[in-house]
């Protein structure tokens, strides 16, 4: 089935958003922490759970629980309908061209083996270069690396500027006709910055190179559009959009697809089977051995629903706000130095706290009622590009607020003044 995307408009974009009422729909957002409100700012590890989607993996158990495909029974046919209406809904958020592109995963991390596994144990060699840059979750650099090994191709990195901005100039050197993939991120999780993908992938396919993109930081506060990108797989995870854990999607073009073996085998990926020869089933199946998480495509699908019915654009430009606001009020403390000033960013900041331990500053705030990520956020390389352990990250979406804000900025003053 063809895409349409006209079907994901919203005819409300230019309304601002009614913050109160968005967090009325997330009913972890009234508890407290410590006696005092929760005030939630890890969204990059993993956001919360609207009671559309949670509703929705309710009633899978409540009135449709059945195994999907291959069930002529009332539930089955039910589960299975709305199993198949996520992957239709998930191609219209990314603007993919066939929903039979859509293969469903249990994340990115998955989506991006899968792909290295088997478009790249075929597609590469000893001799041939694997492209990623300095920014990259590690879900976007181990599995290449475990390529390399069993190939004898070479992983390349990409520098990225004092800003956290990716140096397209000296990428286009690194380029040649040994790249055979290039692997990127769209947003980065640990700095926030926004890479270039359209120009990335363009300069990639000049050379003949695949390009995926990690789309785990950006689907959440951006419009995604895998056919203007021209990219030809793209990853995403659902519990960083609002949707259930254990769920992600990877897009490849068809064609690529088509050509690549399966990743696992299994029920549901074949057609049939005997002792002498089994016949793979067709996309996306082929790629969705066993029974997969049902639930959590469903959820996944109310998820984007949730956002589409709230729309993109407005999530982005709120979020703008959000993220101006916390780099100006945090900047005005002395001891605090922001870590990645990217020209783009989505609304993720990260600092250190002169002579504080990140996992210190995450306690304390913890005691203050605010949750943040501390650590090295899985992007070791990118911490020792700036010289630093670890992190403190707030990353923050479109249910936070500027008196949140204001609470995590006279946490951090607390914290100060602890060590002081």
């Amino acid at each position: 089935m063809t895409v349409n995307p006209s079907q994901t408009v919203n005819q409300s974009e230019a309304i601002p958003l009614d913050v109160n009422r968005i967090r009325a729909d997330f009913p972890i957002l009234s508890r407290t922490v410590n006696g005092k409100p929760l005030v939630y700012l890890d969204n990059a590890a993993t956001t919360q759970k609207p009671t559309k989607v949670i509703d929705a993996v309710k009633n899978v158990y409540e009135s449709m629980n059945a195994n999907i495909h291959r069930g002529v029974h009332r539930l089955s046919v039910e589960t299975t309908k709305a199993y198949e209406n996520a992957r239709l809904q998930a191609a219209r958020l990314i603007n993919a061209e066939k929903h039979t592109e859509i293969i469903f995963v249990r994340g990115a991390t998955e989506g991006i083996n899968l792909v290295a596994q088997t478009f790249g144990r075929k597609q590469v060699g000893e001799g041939d270069e694997i492209i990623v840059s300095n920014l990259e979750h590690h879900a976007n650099i181990v599995p290449w690396q475990i390529l390399c090994e069993q190939t004898g191709a070479q992983l390349k990195v990409v520098p990225v500027d004092d800003d956290g901005n990716v140096l397209v100039d000296e990428y286009r050197k690194l380029l040649s006709d040994k790249t055979r993939i290039v692997a990127m991120l769209q947003s980065s999780n640990a700095l926030g910055t926004v890479v270039p993908v359209e120009e990335i992938t363009r300069l990639a396919h000049e050379y003949g190179a695949k390009v995926l993109i990690d789309g785990s930081q950006s689907v959440q506060h951006n419009a995604v559009d895998v056919r203007a990108i021209d990219c030809d797989f793209f990853v995403f995870s659902g519990h960083k959009m609002y949707a259930p854990s254990g769920i992600g999607v990877l897009y490849g073009k068809e064609s690529l697809l088509l050509d690549m073996p399966p990743y696992q085998g299994g029920g549901e990926m074949i057609k049939s089977v005997t002792f002498e020869q089994t016949i793979y089933n067709d996309l996306p199946h082929k790629f969705e051995a066993g029974t997969p998480n049902i639930e959590g495509a469903i959820g996944l699908g109310a998820a984007i629903e949730y956002l589409q019915g709230i729309g993109l654009s407005r999530i982005a430009a709120y979020e703008k706000e959000l993220l101006e606001y916390a780099t100006a009020q945090l900047s005005k403390i002395p001891e605090v130095r922001l870590i990645g000033t990217a020209r783009e960013k989505v609304s993720v900041l990260s600092f250190v706290v002169e002579g504080i331990h990140p996992h210190d500053i995450g306690t304390i705030l913890d005691q203050e009622g605010v949750a943040i990520r501390t650590g090295h956020h899985c992007a070791q390389p990118t911490m020792q590009r700036f010289g630093v352990p670890a992190t403190a990250r707030a990353s923050m979406c479109f249910y936070n607020t500027k008196e949140e804000i204001d609470r995590l900025v006279e946490a951090v003053q607390t914290v100060i003044k602890v060590f002081a």
